[in-house]
């Protein structure tokens, strides 16, 4: 059986502030989540998410934004076409430490999938957030 979520938690040795902007503005976001994105930062908003390097793109729902301390959206699992309904629903939690900024990462849904669609999607997503946090800490440290 798959897990149904992927958990991450970093501290990020910024302000909460400076978090916050980096995922939830085009501009941050195009900086280390792929190459292109664009927002409507409120609930129901289009997030929209492409990767040049993979030729591939993503489209999301906004659910909660709750600044500076929540964003969430809903997004597709991979391996199921664009149109497919089941989504999964990714949260950033941020909350001030003396070191900086906890992000906590939580992508739930992969179960709803069939077990082949869900392992797959779930290992992919795992590999592509550690990947993306790491991107994020190397750019808000580039403009600190």
């Amino acid at each position: 059986m798959v897990s149904d979520r992927i958990e991450r938690e970093r501290v990020l040795r910024h302000p909460i502030e400076r978090v916050w902007t980096a995922l939830t503005t085009a501009e941050g976001l195009s900086q280390w989540f792929g190459s292109e994105a664009e927002i409507d930062l409120r609930p129901g908003g289009r997030a929209y998410f492409r990767w040049e390097d993979l030729d591939d793109e993503s489209v999301g729902t906004i659910t909660v934004v709750d600044p500076p301390h929540r964003f969430a959206f809903r997004w597709g699992i991979e391996g199921l076409p664009k149109t497919d309904a089941l989504q999964t629903l990714v949260e950033f939690t941020l909350e001030p430490v003396p070191e900086g900024t906890r992000l906590r990462l939580v992508e739930s849904g992969f179960a709803q999938a069939a077990d082949d669609i869900a392992r797959s999607a779930h290992k992919a997503n795992s590999q592509g957030w550690d990947a993306e946090l790491g991107d994020l800490a190397a750019y808000l440290d580039v403009v600190a």
